[in-house]
């Protein structure tokens, strides 16, 4: 007499059956769940570590500040970019028109008038990125809005400071500090100073820069 096995009765793998079959009937292959939920990266967080990397980059020397050139640097630059814009804009405008009247002109002074204004309202920028700071033993200087610099020359490698200031700097009453080292033919200047300050800051340098060498 025989006896059915129940459904519910376990079933043993026999060692002869193929991978994935039991008893020669196919079994499903077991299926990965779901991979686990991985945060997405907080880009506001990125953005604002990112911003304080820069900052902390360009900083002024521990215990000081930047201190900021005159905003008379900004017109200083405008008048500059007036001066040189205007007579050329006018000069191929002319000659735009000359040549292929008024359909040409306008396809010229659209853009160098664009030019012209974003070079207008950038000064603003320009004469915010300058900064300069007077460490301990060294002299920093901050510049820059595309490509920032931060330039440091120690006080005992600086062979010549001096103020200059062209024209237009004069009669805006601002000139322009240099410094020049032994490292390197290239001047170091800070433009856009008050005169008065620009004097201040040069006595100051030549100063500390006979002190530095000295202990040299």
């Amino acid at each position: 007499m025989e006896f059915a096995a129940p459904k519910d009765a376990p079933r043993f793998v026999d060692a002869a059956d193929a991978p994935g079959e039991v008893d020669g009937a196919a079994v499903p292959e077991p299926q990965p769940g779901p991979p686990p939920d991985t945060p997405a990266p907080d880009r506001k967080a990125q953005r604002a570590a990112a911003a304080t990397a820069v900052a902390e980059a360009f900083a002024a020397p521990t215990g000081a500040a930047w201190s900021r050139v005159s905003t008379v640097l900004v017109w200083y630059r405008r008048l500059i970019l007036l001066g040189a814009a205007l007579p050329l804009i006018a000069g191929v405008g002319v000659l735009a028109w000359l040549i292929g009247g008024w359909p040409l002109l306008v396809v010229w002074a659209v853009p160098a008038l664009a030019a012209l204004v974003a070079g207008w309202i950038g000064a603003v920028a320009v004469q915010r990125s300058w900064g300069y700071a007077e460490g301990a033993t060294d002299f920093y200087l901050t510049c820059g809005i595309v490509m920032r610099q931060l330039i440091v020359v120690p006080y005992g490698r600086m062979q010549l400071v001096d103020v200059t200031a062209n024209l237009l700097e004069q009669a805006l009453g601002i000139a322009t500090v240099r410094v020049r080292t032994a490292a390197t033919t290239a001047d170091t200047r800070i433009p856009g100073l008050r005169l008065a300050d620009a004097v201040v800051l040069r006595d100051r340098l030549a100063a500390r820069s006979e002190t530095f060498s000295t202990g040299l």
